[in-house]
Parts: C-alpha cells; sequence; structure tokens
C-alpha cells in the first residue's frame, strides 16, 4: 500500500482506540455511519456536477474514510479488514474483464457493458442453484438505492429479458395515461390511491428517461439547481425591494420567476 493509504489506516486504527480514542468514533457502528456513507456518494456526484476538481478531490477522501471506517469496525469484530476489501475488488475487476486480463477480444463499450451484465447474470444463476431457488430477472438489485435509481436498474433489468417499450411515444402515452388516473383519483381524496398513482407517474417517466438515454437522477439534480438559482434571484430581487417572498403575492413572484428565467438560467 502506499504510504498515504497506510497512514490513513493509522488514524482510523487510533481514532477507534479505546485506550484514547475519539468517543464519538468509538461510538459508531456500520448502522450509524452508513447514513454518512451515502451522503459522501452524493457530494462526489455534486462535485463532479459542478466540474470542481479540487472539491472532488476532497470529495472523494471523505468517501474514502467511509470504506476505511467500516473496514476497521469490520476488522475489530474479525469479519474482515481492508486488504480483504481490497482485494476482493481485484479479484472481480480481473475477472469481469476477461479482455484485458485474459484473451478474450472486446471492441467497444457497449460490447462491454453487454458483457458485464451477461456476467453478473450467470453470478446470480450460481447463486439461486447454490441454495436451490430459480433464478429471476430481478434479483440482487438493492432496496437501499435512491427510488428513481433503482426503477432504472429494475426496467433495464426487465428490458434484458424482452419486457420493454419498442417505441419512446408509447412511453409518452403511458406517461399520459398515468397522470390521467392520477388525476380521477384527485377527486377521490384517498391519498394511498394518489401516492399509487403518483408512483405510477413517477416509474414511467423513469422509463421515458432510459429509452431516451437519460440519467434519471442526473436530470433531476440538473433541475434542482436551475429551481435553486432561479428562486435565489426572485429573493434577491425583492430584497433589494426591501422584502421577503412572504412579503409578495404569488403573481409578482411568478413575473420574477420569469424574468430569472432569461437572467440566470
Amino acid at each position: 500500500m502506499s504510504r498515504q493509504t497506510d497512514r490513513l489506516l493509522d488514524i482510523m486504527a487510533r481514532l477507534r482506540d479505546p485506550d484514547g480514542g475519539c468517543p464519538w468514533d468509538l461510538e459508531q457502528t456500520f448502522a450509524t455511519i452508513a447514513p454518512h456513507t451515502i451522503e459522501e456518494a452524493y457530494e462526489v456526484a455534486e462535485a463532479i456536477e459542478r466540474g470542481d476538481m479540487a472539491h472532488l478531490r476532497d470529495e472523494l477522501g471523505d468517501l474514502l474514510l467511509q470504506v476505511v471506517f467500516h473496514a476497521r469496525m469490520a476488522d475489530e469484530a474479525g469479519h474482515f479488514a481492508y486488504e480483504d476489501v481490497a482485494g476482493a475488488i481485484c479479484e472481480k475487476l480481473l475477472k469481469r474483464h476477461p479482455h484485458v486480463f485474459g484473451d478474450i477480444r472486446i471492441d467497444t463499450a457497449d460490447d462491454q457493458t453487454r458483457a458485464w451484465e451477461d456476467q453478473k447474470a450467470e453470478e446470480r444463476r450460481h447463486k439461486a442453484q447454490s441454495i436451490g431457488d430459480v433464478p429471476r430477472a430481478l434479483d440482487g438489485i438493492t432496496t437501499g438505492l435512491p427510488a428513481l435509481t433503482r426503477a432504472l436498474k429494475l426496467q433495464k433489468r426487465a428490458a434484458r429479458v424482452g419486457f420493454d417499450w419498442t417505441d419512446e411515444r408509447d412511453v409518452l402515452d403511458k406517461i399520459a395515461e398515468e397522470v390521467t388516473e392520477l388525476r380521477a383519483e384527485l377527486d377521490t381524496g384517498d391519498r394511498t390511491r394518489m401516492a399509487d398513482e403518483l408512483g405510477d407517474v413517477m416509474f414511467a417517466l423513469v422509463n421515458l428517461a432510459r429509452r431516451l438515454g437519460i440519467d434519471p437522477e442526473s436530470a433531476l439534480r440538473h433541475t434542482n439547481a436551475k429551481f435553486e438559482r432561479r428562486f435565489r434571484a426572485i429573493e434577491d430581487r425583492l430584497h433589494a425591494d426591501g422584502r421577503r417572498p412572504e412579503d409578495s403575492t404569488l403573481e409578482e413572484m411568478d413575473t420574477l420567476w420569469r424574468a430569472a428565467k432569461h437572467t440566470v438560467g
């Protein structure tokens, strides 16, 4: 390992040392650290979205700390160590890239994606057979993923076995159908049924994004950032007049919103 990796592992061991370590670090468990791991992954994605390489370097360090933290706790419990984590991913990469480390030829990124998926499907089949189960197309898609990301993965898996739309316009028709069903449920006041129909609308939208080759998480992050820029512009304009959003009317804010679309994008 590199000097800095050794240093990081030593620091983590010191923080977790019952004799003089950090009280907060000593109290943590896999469950309490997991939310921080997810948060750090999102902060990495945000830095990439912004194109901020200095920020990305720092966020990747924070994400690496999460790996080291989990590995240290596992080592203390006698499950595995950091070296085992690194070794496992090395073996997986070697196995899944026979065109680089073996004699199989793969010429394009699309070919590699298909080969990767085929290999993972074979691994799932072996796993199912080892426990006497029937291999299923949707096995192994973790429930801990963000809902949009998991919907995308579910749809991709189903599409690989032929359960897919043939035309994007058909997906648009499906979205319209689901919106109509949601509109009908608004009259019932049944929040459970409304939530169910709203979920159907969102699932159909993810399907459209997939068919268009657009990552729905990235698209929504982009829209969130756009909304934030425009709303801040509204606040700035009102502040210049000595007012706040709650002191203005919806019509005034809508006018400022339309202006912000041209000034801040």
